[in-house]
């Protein structure tokens, strides 16, 4: 053979470099950003079943229980004090981060008294010795929860429903029932069973927002598969939400179901951005909830500040009723700030600007407006469920109270209403058992805690 010239290596040396480049090219197109694209990153990582430890689910459902109390009680505190400037309700103008510590102002039903709950703005805690009480953010899920454990099945019917509601809702004093709820429970005592108990000719509050309330805890009972999800809350939506209001609610549901799903190397704004991309497919694309997720996650990837999406979310919705968001009756409950849809845009301003930050979560959510209270447990919840109690506990330096009191809302519960998150926490494992077993035919390995869950391909599209 003969030798190569200098010139002939040079000429080798400028291929193999256009080569390479070629090579990183091709690979950064098939790959993708994974701040954009986590759905490739996921789905080469997916196996064909999850492994999802027992224990470590444990101190999720109690992380869960925690931090949509600490959301809860934390939201209550400026519930309806800021709703727009709509007829007779002059409210005044909305939060802004810089009302955090601030004196509390009233709320729409305060009477000119602020929240008892704390002279100012800010976090709510129950410590060691204290009890945490129910709230309608926490009671019914609270209930469904106890009526899986005692008819011992995945799927309730609307008997059970009826039945579990009748006798755990008080019906001759205060209730904590909004006005969705609260008729379902009227026609629950007619002897009407759901979902007929949201018929829109029988119940004319079916786009309120109750379901919003009751239900995300089913995408905790099934891991990993939003399909089995939503059959097991398909039935207790609709015991009081029908269209847009049982739409947003099964996105809740999916939510919490692909916490345990995603990716858990991205990072917590990764996920979060993850699982509300996947759990917007269920909202059809006509409805006014897609146009709002998709108005929302837009002003936020725009850059500007979140108190400016909030004031757009108002003027766009409230005030101007686009994207076929409309009011049936401009009196009606503050002109529909307690329609479905406003709460929904709400929540979503505090998970896209939180990140995944349960403290900034929380706190964005308190200053929002509105039902203050609803998307703060909502995502307090949820960012309590995926990083547990012990995280929990170390974010906020602190430890926290493990009593429930159930009566403080409902009744007739053992022991006078008084339970632990360790106990509820355990209540909700037994009901994943038979929820893995019955409806995903999966597996439990009792040697080493681990259930072992069948995957199914994600495919979720509008139910109704």
């Amino acid at each position: 053979m003969g030798t190569i010239s200098t010139t002939q290596i040079k000429h080798l040396y400028v291929l193999v470099l256009i080569l390479l480049a070629l090579s990183a090219c091709d690979n950064i197109k098939s790959k993708g950003n994974l701040e954009s694209q986590p759905d490739n990153k996921l789905k080469e990582k997916e196996p064909a079943q999850f492994i999802i430890s027992r224990t470590r689910y444990y101190n999720q459902l109690y992380g869960f229980w925690l931090g949509q109390c600490i959301a809860n009680w934390t939201g209550l505190v400026t519930e309806m004090d800021k709703i727009g400037d709509i007829g007779e309700l002059q409210t005044g103008a909305f939060y802004t981060r810089n009302d955090w510590g601030k004196p509390d102002q009233p709320s729409i039903w305060g009477e000119g008294v602020p929240s008892d709950l704390s002279p100012t703005i800010g976090f709510v805690f129950k410590e060691e010795g204290e009890i945490w009480g129910a709230d309608d953010d926490t009671d019914i899920e609270y209930i469904y929860q106890e009526l899986l454990d005692t008819h011992q099945t995945s799927i309730l019917t609307g008997k059970q429903i009826r039945d579990g509601w009748l006798h755990h809702i008080k019906s001759d004093e205060e209730n904590y029932l909004w006005v969705s709820n609260q008729k379902a429970f009227d026609l629950m005592q007619q002897g009407i069973i759901p979902p007929e108990t949201s018929n829109p000719r029988r119940n004319e509050h079916y786009e309120m927002i109750d379901a919003q309330l009751t239900t995300e805890i089913f995408g905790l009972f099934s891991p990993a598969r939003p399909d089995i999800a939503l059959k097991m809350s398909y039935l207790p939506i609709r015991t009081t939400a029908r269209k847009d209001a049982a739409w947003i609610s099964e996105f809740y549901v999916i939510m919490y179901a692909l916490a345990s799903r995603v990716d858990t190397t991205l990072s917590m704004k990764q996920r979060i951005f993850w699982m509300s991309d996947q759990a917007s497919k269920i909202l059809p694309d006509s409805s006014y909830s897609n146009k709002m997720y998709r108005y929302v996650k837009a002003k936020y990837e725009s850059g500007i500040p979140w108190e400016q999406t909030r004031d757009s979310i108002y003027n766009r919705y409230q005030v101007e009723q686009k994207d076929g968001y409309t009011i049936t009756s401009k009196n009606l409950y503050c002109n529909g700030c307690f329609a479905a849809g406003i709460n929904f845009a709400a929540s979503l301003v505090s998970l896209f600007y939180g990140e995944g930050d349960i403290v900034e979560t929380i706190k964005i959510g308190s200053l929002t407006g509105w039902d203050s209270d609803n998307p703060t447990a909502t995502w307090g919840g949820l960012l309590g469920f995926m990083i547990g109690k012990e995280e929990i506990e170390q974010t906020f330096d602190r430890k926290f109270s493990n009593k429930f009191n159930i009566h403080r809302t409902r009744q007739n519960f053992p022991n006078n209403g008084i339970d632990t998150f360790e106990k509820m926490a355990k209540k909700g494992i037994s009901i994943v058992d038979r929820t893995i077993k019955e409806e995903m035919r999966g597996k439990l390995d009792s040697i080493n805690n681990l259930w072992y869950i069948p995957n199914k391909e994600l495919n979720i599209n509008p139910i109704d």
